[in-house]
């Protein structure tokens, strides 16, 4: 595999440290709300890499986080607290709102068929392991105390603007919005490992430690427990391009200053999907979440499907009229592919097997080129060759893919309720000679992967 690293800024062959064994740690959610699609975006783009490389026969143990403890969002740690603030928002505790919110964000990823990392562990679970490492810094001169709170100092680190790209002139103060001045730093940009001395007095996740009741820095939480369950070398840390700076960036610095050595080879980071307006969050009034999504009728697939048309490096423009596409583009998919599976004429042919599973293989291999990739489905669906050879094909492909290609759909009641009312009002508005109006309700149904066919008998429907 070819993929790009965000630390040399190119396109390299990807090497293991161990040979065919993948080490791969993923930042998970700050769950004190539902993750918007753009934040789906990027978990879909881990799923699709973790997929690949166990396609192309790597064995691969994923770890992720649930950020359940403070997350504080400027380069300076004097942001808003996002646990406290989703806690006075709802009325709740902060447990409570990081249980309710694990739980919703794997029920969207159980939807969007992104496969659950071996070993997820919620940040407030791992207290010991941080102040084992923040001892360890501070003994090696990597961090200092000042007024209660463990800061690191960036300047002892190696080379900390080389993942970002920046420089300590773009982190002045008064040079950005985000970025205040504190007082008990030596430099700007130094972090905080450990608070006791916080501006969130009522922080309710508080733990005892040699430097007095606080709770760790946002940044030390991965780097701990990447640490405990993957050891001193890992291959792939990946997240969104929003971690780069400075949440990246300061897991590198303290990382390897706990280490002693290079810790990680490869950083693999998804691209921002936008709106109309920019950069999608969960600031801008109503944020669009797969709930919202499905309440308008779309298969979470086909969002999923929406990524997988585009480069996971490139930013990608959400809107209604490019889901409606794909949603036509996947209820055709699927109902080729039925045709496919209620006709399985002919022998299975090895020799095109072997040819199409190399050229899928190497659309992955080419720095994950999902858009590759399901041309070659589409190559597979159109070449004369038998339908058993196509469903063979297919069904290795959705190993990756994972779009439901051969699932069989279970009967809605409700669903045909709806589609045998909609189609009573598009026959009534035929035979009022509306035909605008009952184009309108074939094309409604059609999004929802609904094609009706008009017959002598009737009016039929398939659910793709």
């Amino acid at each position: 595999m070819r993929i790009y690293n965000t630390l040399t800024k190119q396109v390299e062959d990807f090497v293991p440290n161990e040979e065919n064994k993948v080490k791969m740690y993923t930042c998970g959610p700050t769950v004190y709300h539902y993750a918007h699609i753009g934040n789906l975006r990027t978990y879909i783009f881990e799923d699709i890499l973790e997929k690949s490389l166990t396609y192309l026969g790597y064995e691969v143990k994923r770890v992720m986080n649930i950020t359940d403890v403070g997350h504080l969002t400027s380069d300076s740690d004097t942001g808003e607290d996002k646990m406290l603030k989703g806690a006075i928002r709802e009325n709740k505790t902060v447990y409570e709102i990081a249980d309710f919110y694990t739980k919703a964000f794997f029920n969207d990823t159980d939807k969007l068929n992104i496969k659950k990392p071996e070993i997820i562990e919620k940040a407030s679970d791992q207290i010991d392991q941080y102040i084992k490492m923040i001892k360890k810094l501070l003994e090696n001169d990597y961090a200092y105390l000042a007024n209660g709170n463990v800061y690191f100092d960036i300047t002892k680190a190696n080379d900390y603007y080389q993942l970002s790209g920046k420089n300590s002139d773009d982190l002045l103060v008064g040079a950005r919005e985000d970025v205040s001045e504190d007082k008990n730093k030596k430099n700007q940009a130094d972090f905080v490992l450990w608070f006791t001395d916080s501006k969130f007095e009522n922080q309710a996740m508080q733990w005892d430690s040699p430097w007095g009741r606080g709770y760790p820095g946002w940044h030390i939480e991965c780097s701990g427990i990447s640490l405990k369950y993957l050891g001193e070398y890992l291959d792939i840390h990946c997240g969104g391009v929003d971690n780069i700076f400075p949440h990246h960036t300061n897991e590198i610095a303290q990382t390897e200053a706990y280490v002693g050595h290079k810790w990680c080879n490869y950083w693999c980071h998804g691209e921002h999907l936008n709106d109309s307006t920019g950069k999608m969050s969960k600031s801008k009034g109503e944020f669009l979440t797969l709930s919202l999504l499905e309440s308008k009728g779309y298969n979470p697939l086909v969002y999923r499907l929406f990524c997988l048309q585009s480069h996971y490096r490139k930013q990608l423009v959400f809107s209604y009229e490019g889901m409606d596409n794909t949603s036509t583009a996947y209820n055709k998919l699927l109902n080729r592919i039925k045709g496919i599976k209620n006709d399985l004429s002919g022998d299975v042919d090895e020799k095109l097997v072997t040819k199409y599973d190399n050229q899928f293989k190497e659309a992955l291999n080419n720095d994950l080129n999902t858009s590759l990739a399901l041309t070659t489905l589409y190559d597979v669906l159109k070449d004369d060759i038998s339908n058993k050879t196509k469903l063979v094909l297919i069904e290795k492909f959705d190993k990756v893919l994972s779009l439901d290609l051969l699932k069989e759909k279970e009967v809605d009641n409700e669903l045909v309720d709806y589609i045998n009312e909609m189609i009573e009002k598009r026959d009534m508005a035929k035979k009022n000679k509306d035909y605008a109006l009952a184009d309108q309700i074939r094309d409604e149904l059609l999004t929802k992967g609904i094609t009706i066919k008009d017959t002598r008998e009737g009016t039929t429907y398939e659910i793709n």
